[in-house]
């Protein structure tokens, strides 16, 4: 029986639940919140409050205390210059368990552990988002060859002078021939003087 045996075994021997409370806490110090199960959070949650304990009072002693647990020094930098200021006139309470619902692949059910100061939560998260996609940028050989407008045209009296050759070259070559086209019918050839007039001209008596 385990009696007075407190904590969670969480399936792991000592080494390794130990190894696993010191990411944990060390991960929420970082980030400000983190996701995870139910059990690991309420294991995790009093030693991370331990840590910011630790980093409350800022002595020589609770530094290498908090760098033996946590096996970083950028995570205890973190914690003693940045989020143990922050809860110097909190006394305790520092984090706090949301509930999200069960995970799809197991039904475990899931929740955020986070920091209680939101500043804090809502900075890193900031930090952790990636900047937007830059807009695309034209080369400079294209923008080089791109085709002149009428109004640069205009500017430019040499360049307007052979736009208009090559218009009416263009004009030139599509209109049809007037010989075979524009020929009009010959009319009828007049009569001669001193043709007589046919039978069906005459006077009737």
């Amino acid at each position: 029986m385990r009696h007075a045996r407190a904590g969670k075994k969480l399936g792991r021997d000592s080494a390794h639940r130990k190894a696993l409370y010191s990411n944990l806490a060390g991960a929420l110090i970082e980030h400000g919140r983190i996701k995870t199960t139910v059990t690991k959070a309420k294991a995790v949650k009093p030693i991370a409050e331990q840590m910011i304990t630790l980093g409350r009072r800022g002595d020589l002693h609770a530094r290498r205390q908090a760098t033996a647990f946590l096996r970083s020094r950028d995570i205890v930098h973190k914690l003693f210059a940045e989020v143990g200021p922050r809860f110097k006139d909190r006394p305790g309470g520092y984090s706090r368990i949301i509930r999200i619902g069960p995970r799809p692949g197991d039904a475990a059910e899931m929740v955020y552990l986070e920091l209680v100061d939101e500043e804090y939560v809502a900075t890193q998260r900031e930090e952790r988002t990636p900047a937007p996609a830059a807009e695309a940028v034209v080369p400079a050989e294209a923008a080089e060859e791109a085709p002149e407008t009428e109004a640069e045209a205009v500017e430019d009296p040499e360049a307007a002078a052979e736009v208009d050759t090559e218009a009416e070259a263009a004009d030139e070559a599509d209109a049809p021939s007037d010989e075979a086209g524009t020929a009009e019918p010959e009319a009828d050839a007049a009569p001669a003087e001193g043709d007589e007039p046919a039978a069906d001209d005459e006077p009737t008596a």
